[in-house]
């Protein structure tokens, strides 16, 4: 076929070819790319012009690379490390165990004793040391302390290479049974070549389970169904409690009395108590039904029982109450009488949650149970002394003085707040003209919260004055005798309007305590209440902050300074200070340094001392009428003539 010409007709497909790719040509040799002569074609087609020739292969042949890049370079020698620093510190181990025969002992024939097998590198050696057990009576620890064990008669010693895992290996005529190594061994024998057989686990050793097995605390079961004594220590002072009725309105002048059962889990007793009410007519015995064990059925016993003569015992009676028969809204029939069960109190409800899942505690509405009493009426106030003085009449036939708050009296002890009233017109009483403008001082007294009314006498007013009202507690108007509501601290503030006893008041004014006292009790006071008082007494605080020296906030009119700077001179006149002899003596006492001049800090503290009070720019026109020096000082002769000046 290969000598036919490439021409149509003459081409014939070859069916044993299966693979047209082209051949792989790129490769990598020694992390470098290099490419190779393509062997075969496309289909698999050995190609011969890739071939070496002859004297390719004669020259390849006869290639010597030491002709060309010279002779190689050997490398160095390692160095020498001795094996005792080789293997320093390079120890194998292994865990192994032998069985030591026990003679003449009918409870044991043999015991396991595990060991450790310690093959040190360093020159060979081999230690043999068991760990120690607690109180097994045998001397324990190195067995075979460190030394080259012989292996055999011809004076071969064991070495590593003859130890491996589940091997037996025998040292001076003891066998022992490897059983296991460590990671290091097991790492370092695969190293070398070894392959390291699976760990086994030691046997256990009879006599030290049969020890085991008689220290273990032992476990008895009581053949008795039901255990009283742990009964009573988890049940103990656990009762459940439940609220019932017995309806005996049948019966002639019967009622629905309520009773409450107290079943006691402890020991399955249970005790019926009756719940009385003031004057309901009845013996004081709370007790209807003692403690004991009830029976569900008293008369369900054979006909045969002699009961004229003898007590109902358990061997007649197989059923008694339990915690399953009572629930809300269930009737017991206890001794001939019908228990209805409406509701019981929290521990029982969370007691039948958990034990029984019950989760309806909806009590039952028990008609006819409650009856609504009569409502004591209170007479009317007949204004003979206070209301609350009436009240204790009306409340007992003996009357009692009202209580009173001690605490609040000891505490608010000699506090009042005063505040200046005007009468304000618009009531029947207060239309005439000669009430216009008078003016009172309404007194709080803190300690039982009962006012005073002074109005303050006023020439040719035609009015006299003096105590308007007596000290005693004022109800708002509106309130009801039953629950009066009196005046407090709250209701008293600027522009509020306060009726006593049909007259109307405005507040107008109070004094600098009544701000003081709102101040400390913030928390008791309406904002309204603070703010307004706090404007309207702040005004004149000023002086009284100025003694203290703190800062003022105070508007002057023209002509203020120089009137008050002539009372200020004024009052040291009055003092009684012109003689010269105490002016020198008061002037030298701030005069420390003996420069013969004082400053505004010396004269600020005179004024305080004097008690004099001096606002900061009243101060400086002192000062500035006083010297007239730019720095402010005074001298002793300027100071002579301010005070003798007229």
């Amino acid at each position: 076929m290969e000598g036919l010409p490439f021409l149509p007709g003459n081409t014939f497909r070859d069916p044993t070819k299966m693979k047209y790719h082209v051949s792989q040509t790129l490769d990598y040799k020694n992390g470098y790319s290099i490419p190779r002569r393509p062997v075969v074609g496309v289909g698999g087609t050995q190609l011969f012009y890739n071939e070496l020739s002859e004297s390719e292969l004669d020259d390849l042949a006869n290639f010597n690379p030491t002709l060309t890049y010279g002779q190689a370079k050997q490398a160095p020698p390692a160095a020498f490390i001795p094996a005792h620093v080789a293997w320093d510190k390079k120890v194998l181990k292994f865990n192994a165990y032998f069985k030591q025969t026990v003679h003449e002992s009918p409870d044991e024939y043999y015991r396991v004793r595990p060991v450790e097998i310690y093959y040190y590198l360093e020159d060979d050696s081999i230690a043999v040391i068991e760990p120690l057990v607690e109180n097994s009576g045998i001397p324990q620890g190195k067995l075979i302390k460190r030394q080259r064990l012989p292996k055999n008669d011809q004076g071969d010693f064991w070495h590593w290479k003859d130890i491996n895992n589940g091997m037996n290996i025998t040292f001076y005529g003891k066998s022992f049974h490897v059983t296991s190594c460590d990671q290091f061994t097991k790492d370092f024998l695969e190293s070398e070549g070894i392959v390291v057989n699976d760990p086994e686990s030691v046997p256990r050793d009879p006599y030290i389970n049969r020890r085991a097995e008689a220290a273990a605390p032992r476990m008895f079961n009581t053949p008795s169904a039901f255990d009283k004594l742990k009964q009573f220590k988890e049940l103990d002072r656990k009762v459940l409690r439940f609220f019932c009725v017995w309806d005996d309105r049948d019966s002639m002048f019967g009622e629905i009395r309520p009773f409450v059962i107290h079943y006691y889990l402890v020991d399955d007793t249970l005790e019926v108590r009756e719940v009385h009410r003031p004057n309901d007519g009845r013996d004081p015995f709370p007790v209807l039904i003692g403690r004991h064990k009830v029976p569900k059925d008293r008369f369900n016993v054979p006909s045969s029982f002699p009961g004229v003569v003898m007590e109902l015992s358990s061997q007649e009676i197989s059923e008694y109450f339990t915690p399953k028969d009572f629930g809300i809204g269930k009737c017991l029939a206890i001794y001939g009488r019908r228990f209805l069960v409406y509701d019981c109190d929290n521990f029982t409800k969370g007691f039948y949650y958990n034990h029984f899942g019950v989760t309806n505690f909806d009590p039952v509405e028990v008609k006819g149970m409650s009856k609504d009493l009569p409502k004591m009426e209170i007479a009317e106030y007949n204004n003979f002394g206070s209301i609350e003085d009436s009240l204790q009449s009306c409340n007992s036939l003996i009357p009692q003085p009202p209580k009173k708050d001690f605490i609040k009296m000891l505490e608010n002890d000699h506090k009042e707040l005063r505040f200046e009233a005007m009468m304000q017109p618009g009531c029947k009483d207060t239309m005439r003209p000669e009430d216009r403008g008078r003016r009172f001082i309404i007194t709080y007294r803190l300690a039982d919260d009962m006012l005073t009314i002074y109005e303050p006498p006023v020439r040719n007013s035609g009015v006299i004055g003096g105590k308007f009202l007596e000290r005693t507690r004022v109800a708002k108007p509106g309130s009801s005798l039953e629950q009066p509501q009196y005046y407090g601290p709250q209701d008293f503030y600027i522009g509020a309007i306060i009726e006593i006893f049909k007259h109307r008041f405005v507040i107008t004014n109070a004094d600098a305590y009544v701000l003081k006292y709102i101040e400390d009790h913030r928390s008791q006071f309406p904002e309204q209440t603070y703010s307004t008082i706090r404007d309207k007494v702040g005004e004149y605080t000023g002086p009284r902050e100025a003694m203290k020296g703190g800062p003022m906030k105070v508007q002057r009119q023209p002509g203020d300074l120089e009137l008050m700077v002539m009372q200020v001179r004024a009052q040291l006149k009055k003092i009684a200070i012109t003689d010269k002899s105490r002016v020198d003596e008061m002037f030298l006492r701030y005069n420390n340094d003996r420069t013969g001049y004082i400053d505004i800090n010396n004269l600020r503290d005179l004024c305080k001392r004097l008690q004099l009070p001096i606002d900061e720019d009243v101060l400086r026109a002192v000062i500035c009428q006083i010297s007239s020096s730019p720095e402010g000082r005074i001298s002793l002769e300027d100071f002579r003539q301010f005070i003798e000046s007229s």
